[in-house]
């Protein structure tokens, strides 16, 4: 069932903390906070004008999805009167038993909700601050015996719809392709959809109701009437989630074990394996008592898919090396960034096109094609993006290499093996019979059932964020003992996660204080994770994969980015829980199109949003000071800095130098040597991000994307080095001294993972966007930001990056013979 992984996961976060839905907490008005994970954390009591606005916003999304949900039940009944036709004929597709067995309680739930959906649209288009609805989620809940009902015919509900398919081919037709009817205002009409994956609907609908009868009761004044009505709604969900969690669960994650036992499958998911030197995309089993790592058989058509055991390891032998005693990997040779890139202006392009062809009705067939190219691209990517190690060893034999996009993963996937270790294990040998036995059940008891990359999701899911995050670190709370704290950011991004931010250091505390503020971008992201570390100062403790010290998690978390929530101009203020600790932030999102605009400053006094021309000029300098200082402070001691100019400095600190030089403050060079040094990196980013053309100005700009396109080289080499010359010599000088600095930086790539692809990702937009990018239509998908345009930008800045040395006398001084009128 492709979407009860997403239904279960939600199903267990909801339910991942019991204390966490006790509703005497929410009557005396304070926030509950559930446990790690939950995409509804609100830790701070919302001002009434403002909960009640976000009452309607959670309203009308929640509207929106019933209607799906409406119209996938009707989907559902639409087959059953004419099966139920035919059933009385000398010529039956099913019995009535059969029918009456695979469509239980459908009529009933759809009815129900039919009645909610009419009664709640009209309060919610004809709004009012004081609109009371709390009696219709009442109602709602009080009927849930209708659903503890089918749930207690689900499996027999999917076995008899599985046989029925099996024998008769023309019920298969019907069950492999439900019509369902798109959104009123959706360009699409119909998707296709199985029987199995719309019988799983209901169960995954009760989780949703409940999770936004959570958001409704936060955002909902305590006086309000509505407030008593929606508490009782609540319990009465919760309680219900609690017993059927009870039913479902154990069914759809245990096998028994020749000796009578029960084994649970505890997680799954696909990592990448590296095996005889390169990598294998792998699906982990970790059960109660062995960890096993099988791939997918290749079936021919028609037969039952089946998982190929590569290797498995009793708990009660796996072991973590430590870093310091893990010998070296078998080197692997690192993905390029280049290509890394390049693969994702491909299933940007790809994205668009798809969408194109949606838009257009374009053949189903043509689609299909092109969501096969988007596949083998994402999995591409998926297998060669991911560097972070995760070695595991048999105490009786071999060692085994995870390479993982995230430490959240690797984390994930330790505490779950340790917690199990914790019982008492005892180590065994599996017979082929025992372990063919085992791996056959893995595909029946799987959580996991597509490797996550978009091409495999729903087109009814949300496409995420484009943009930018702004987020405050503000504290934390709970450690029982002093350390040295930071924290990382991470959101997801093509399908994997990616580090984004770091907060310093705060040495020596219980209550880190960081207020620090960090600008991610987001490319279709749908959640933000934070991990809290205590650094390690021990040099004998590093680990032997990629020579890192090896820093202890503290806790870790992870929240959705709801658009509604977060697309608003304010700050919408936090708190994540993670092992019994409490992170406080606040974050704000803002359009890719809002923070990309090039905005002349009205002082023009300052540096920031003023001509480079007419700086130079005011300081009789031939490079910037601004420019020259941040260089020279990152070459003195930024230039090892792992991901210097990638990751993301503090936007408070930023915006405290952007003030200083600015104003031409005396403190300036004081001030630089205590700052960190991704803001002073930040710092000049921003500079060059906010001249009111790019260095590489206007006027050039559509000469620079003709002169990368030329295939020969030597028309090319002619061509970039005429645009040179004819830039501005202030633009031209400055833009040679980074060029140096930037090649420094690229020098030191071993150490801080920095190469010349990578830098000129980050700058080539930044020096080469023009200014009018605001008359353009709005950027908000992934094809904008992987545009052509945004990748010859690239291109250029790697182009000059990877040419030999250019010094401006012998530029100025070369002048060879180009025609083209620039």
């Amino acid at each position: 069932m492709e979407e009860e992984e997403e239904a279960i996961g939600l199903l267990d976060k909801v339910l991942e903390d019991e204390d966490v839905f006790l509703l005497e907490e929410c009557e005396l008005g304070t926030p509950t906070s559930p446990g790690s994970g939950s995409p509804f954390l609100m830790a701070v009591k919302v001002e009434a004008g403002k909960g009640l606005e976000m009452r309607k916003l959670v309203l009308s999304g929640f509207l929106a999805s019933e209607e799906i949900y409406i119209n996938q039940l009707e989907a559902l009944l639409l087959p059953m009167k004419p099966l139920k036709a035919t059933a009385t004929t000398s010529q039956p597709v099913l019995t009535i038993q059969q029918i009456e067995t695979i469509f239980y309680k459908i009529q009933d739930i759809y009815e129900i909700h039919k009645e909610f959906y009419d009664n709640l649209c009209p309060k919610v288009q004809q709004w009012d601050s004081q609109v009371t609805m709390g009696h219709l989620f009442q109602k709602l809940a009080s009927q849930l015996g209708v659903y503890k009902a089918f749930v207690d015919n689900y499996k027999v509900a999917l076995e008899t719809a599985e046989k029925c398919s099996q024998s008769n081919n023309q019920f298969q037709k019907i069950s492999e392709e439900l019509k369902v009817k798109g959104p009123k205002d959706s360009k699409d009409s119909h998707t296709s959809v199985t029987m199995e994956a719309l019988l799983y609907k209901p169960i995954d609908r009760v989780t949703r109701s409940t999770l936004v009868l959570h958001d409704l009761l936060k955002h909902t004044p305590v006086d309000h009437p509505d407030y008593p009505l929606l508490q009782d709604a609540l319990r009465i969900s919760q309680n219900f989630l609690s017993s059927i969690n009870e039913d479902i669960d154990p069914r759809r994650t245990a096998v028994t074990t020749p000796k009578g036992e029960t084994r649970q499958l505890v997680k799954d998911g696909f990592l990448v394996e590296v095996s005889e030197g390169s990598r294998k995309l792998r699906h982990v089993f970790l059960f109660t008592d062995v960890l096993l790592c099988a791939k997918l058989k290749k079936t021919s058509a028609g037969k039952h898919q089946q998982y190929d055991c590569k290797w498995y390891i009793p708990l009660a032998d796996l072991v973590f090396p430590s870093p310091e005693e893990s010998e070296a990997s078998p080197h692997v040779h690192p993905f390029p960034d280049h290509e890394l890139e390049d693969m994702k202006m491909k299933i940007s392009a790809l994205k668009s096109e798809i969408q194109k062809e949606k838009a257009n009705k374009g053949q189903s067939r043509a689609i299909e094609r092109l969501k096969k190219k988007m596949f083998e691209n994402e999995f591409l990517l998926l297998l060669n993006s991911p560097t972070i190690p995760f070695r595991i060893h048999n105490r009786n034999g071999k060692s085994y290499l995870f390479l993982l996009s995230s430490d959240y993963e690797r984390s994930e996937w330790r505490e779950a093996i340790q917690k199990l270790q914790k019982k008492d294990l005892q180590a065994f040998v599996l017979s082929s019979v025992e372990l063919q036995v085992l791996t056959g059940s893995c595909f029946k008891l799987r959580t996991v059932h597509n490797i996550p990359v978009t091409s495999n999701k729903d087109d009814d899911e949300s496409p995420g964020l484009y943009g930018f995050l702004h987020v405050i670190v503000h504290s934390a709370k709970g450690f029982k003992q002093s350390a040295h704290l930071y924290c990382t950011l991470e959101v997801d991004s093509f399908g994997y996660f990616v580090s984004k931010a770091k907060t310093r250091v705060f040495r020596d505390t219980t209550e880190p204080k960081w207020d620090e503020e960090f600008e991610i971008e987001l490319e279709g992201s749908q959640s933000l994770r934070i991990l809290c570390y205590e650094k390690c100062y021990d040099k004998t403790k590093v680990n032997k994969d990629n020579n890192e010290i090896v820093d202890k998690i503290m806790g870790k978390g992870q929240i959705q980015l709801d658009p509604q929530t977060v697309e608003t101009k304010n700050w919408h203020t936090d708190v994540i829980e993670m092992n019994g600790i409490k992170v406080e932030f606040s974050m704000k999102f803002t359009s890719r199109d809002m923070s990309l605009k090039r905005t002349p400053s009205k002082k023009q006094t300052g540096v920031f949003g003023v001509k480079i021309s007419v700086v130079t000029k005011r300081e009789r300098s031939k490079v910037p000071y601004i420019v020259r200082q941040c260089v020279e402070e990152v070459e003195k001691r930024g230039i090892e800095e792992v991901g210097i100019y990638r990751i993301s400095g503090v936007a408070t600190d930023i915006q405290a130098l952007k003030a200083v030089f600015d104003a031409n403050n005396k403190d300036i060079l004081l001030m630089l040597s205590d700052m960190d040094i991704n803001a002073i990196a930040g710092t000049l980013k921003l500079y060059f991000r906010e001249l009111p053309e790019p260095l590489l100005t206007d006027r050039l700009y559509p000469a620079f994307m003709e002169g990368i396109a030329l295939s020969d080289p030597a028309a090319k080499e002619n061509c970039m080095m005429h645009l040179l010359r004819s830039l501005p010599d202030p633009n031209l000088i400055t833009f040679l001294f980074l060029l140096e600095h930037l090649k420094r930086v690229a020098e030191k790539e071993p150490i801080n993972k920095m190469s010349l692809h990578n830098l000129a990702t980050v700058f080539g937009p930044t020096l080469l966007r023009p200014s009018e990018v605001e008359s353009k239509a709005h950027l908000t998908s992934a094809a904008d930001i992987w545009s052509h345009d945004v990748m010859a930008q690239v291109q250029v800045l790697l182009y000059y990056l990877q040419h030999p040395p250019i010094s401006f006398a012998e530029l100025k001084r070369n002048t060879l013979y180009f025609s083209t009128d620039v």
